[in-house]
């Protein structure tokens, strides 16, 4: 897969992962784990140098 189908199922990811963390119960083991896994989205934007500023409507 090159870099730039990784970023578009990333960003598409990220976005929808943000989507269901936004209609979710903070205090949650699922929250929790959406959580985790955007950390893990956002670290991956960043070393493909995607400046996730804009996309980024958690801010965690």
């Amino acid at each position: 897969m090159s870099d730039k189908e990784i970023i578009k199922v990333s960003i598409e990811e990220f976005g929808r992962l943000q989507d269901y963390m936004q209609d979710a119960d903070k205090n949650t083991n699922g929250y929790q784990a959406m959580l985790k896994r955007y950390i893990e989205l956002k670290a991956i934007l960043t070393a493909l140098e995607v400046n996730v500023v804009e996309l980024d409507r958690i801010k965690a």
